[in-house]
């Protein structure tokens, strides 16, 4: 049983190969499929970024597709920056741009309440495609603590917890994480597909 996940970040292929760990599923990227082009995430909503990747990689190749789509919502900021998580900064991707212009986005402001939420679409040839959804709560502190991770790490401190996901390991952030409970909703109610 082969599956591709539709992903070309090392950091997150990593992630996701960890918590996924199902040792029957020949997990390959679109790291394989160099010739394959990225697909424009244009839709307004993770639901509708996770659904386009899974469904334009699964029709190119005709194998069983995994996307996910995430970020951050921060409830100061009305939900931003959502769906422009990765690109907060602007073009091309920055991590610690987009770090920077969060704190100065929520300085002065008193609530620091905020999600990491990740939605995760399965496509299989000549099938509807399904979805899942993950969040893990929290707040946004005001400097950077941690060395781990990557992105919004540094700054997020999961519900329950004093460290932020930077400073977790990878194994604890694995188990608590959006994407680990967007992945453990995915291999429950989705075993039938991957049960090779």
């Amino acid at each position: 049983m082969k599956i591709i996940l539709a992903t070309r970040n090392p950091h997150k292929l990593e992630e996701i190969r960890a918590i996924f760990n199902a040792g029957h599923l020949d997990v390959c990227s679109a790291l394989d499929f160099p010739d394959i082009p990225d697909t424009i995430e244009d839709r307004d909503t993770f639901e509708g970024n996770a659904i386009k990747k899974a469904q334009e990689l699964c029709d190119a190749t005709g194998i069983m597709a995994l996307a996910d789509d995430s970020g951050l919502e921060v409830d100061a900021l009305n939900g931003a920056p959502g769906v422009y998580s990765a690109r907060y900064a602007g073009e091309p991707c920055d991590y610690a741009a987009n770090n920077d212009k969060l704190l100065r986005e929520l300085h002065g402001k008193e609530n620091r309440t905020a999600r990491f939420r990740t939605v995760i679409a399965l496509a299989r040839p000549n099938e509807d495609p399904i979805t899942v959804e993950g969040i893990c709560p929290g707040i946004i502190i005001d400097q950077l603590r941690g060395e781990h991770g990557f992105g919004y790490d540094p700054l997020f401190v999961p519900d329950g917890f004093s460290e932020t996901f930077a400073e977790l390991s990878a194994e604890t952030k694995n188990k608590i994480s959006h994407r680990a409970r967007a992945l453990a909703k995915a291999s429950t109610h989705w075993k039938l597909f991957f049960a090779g």
